[in-house]
């Protein structure tokens, strides 16, 4: 039976314990470790680090509570079944593989725990730089137990990183109109880019019709909006883990993008 009570807090502060204990063995490998391609792609690819990584969080997070699943990028899942009455630990334990094996600082560790469909406590671990980003859901969010906020600039001062397919000219404009308004940046990792939401670096995230899975998206989601900032999944007013299209900024950016006559991403 899946368990029916969180302290958020508390699962909080032991996936960081977890997260931390990883750190080492990653900045070691870090430029350096050997990989393997997955599937054709260059950004697809994996190392022994990958797995290693993900089978010690799955075993360290498993002693919190024997009856919370784990849902692994590498690994698949266990015990939880993922619907929404599930609570589950989502790991990626190295998000953006192929930044880590080529020596590029736009790769982290994401942990999340998912209790009756939404994200109650996330951490992002920036391993390279040793900063500790977590949130849990009313508790804010910090770095390296700091209270973080996102910034406060406007849609025209806007560095925003988008995740567009542009296969049809439908798309091919919208990304086009984006990038008439803001700053498109694209590191193609999205614990890092979250991060630097929260952190007030970056104003925003947009992500349609993007490759990711929710492992790379719900961590760093509950970071932004514990951080100040607006998630919101396209056309709707709220946002749902599974639901993999979304614009994640600042207050003023979010609301530039999605309301007011001819905004790019309009709500109902």
């Amino acid at each position: 039976m899946p368990t029916t009570n969180i302290d958020a807090r508390a699962a909080l502060r032991f996936a960081e314990r977890c997260v931390l204990a990883t750190g080492a063995s990653l900045r070691a490998g870090f430029g350096a470790a050997p990989y393997t391609n997955k599937s054709g792609s260059a950004a697809d690819v994996v190392t022994a680090l990958d797995v290693e990584t993900e089978e010690r969080l799955s075993t360290a997070l498993g002693a919190f509570d024997g009856g919370i699943g784990v849902h692994g990028e590498e690994l698949g899942a266990s015990l939880g079944d993922g619907d929404s009455g599930a609570t589950y630990w989502l790991i990626d334990p190295i998000d953006g593989t192929g930044h880590y094996v080529r020596g590029l600082p736009f790769c982290t560790t994401m942990v999340a725990l998912i209790h009756e469909g939404r994200a109650v406590a996330s951490v992002i671990n920036d391993f390279v730089r040793s900063r500790l980003y977590s949130a849990s859901l009313g508790g804010g969010a910090t770095v390296n137990g700091e209270p973080i906020h996102v910034s406060d600039r406007s849609l025209a001062e806007a560095y925003v990183t988008a995740e567009m397919a542009t296969v049809t000219d439908d798309e091919a404009r919208t990304r086009a109109r984006l990038r008439e308004q803001v700053v498109i940046m694209a590191t193609v990792c999205s614990g890092w880019d979250f991060a630097m939401i929260a952190e007030g670096r970056l104003e925003g995230r947009v992500v349609l019709n993007g490759y990711g899975k929710d492992h790379d998206y719900a961590p760093g989601t509950l970071l932004v909006t514990e951080a100040g900032g607006i998630v919101t999944n396209m056309g709707s007013r709220g946002y749902d883990v599974r639901d993999h299209d979304f614009v994640a900024a600042n207050p003023r950016v979010h609301a530039a993008l999605t309301t007011g006559e001819g905004c790019l991403f309009p709500v109902v």
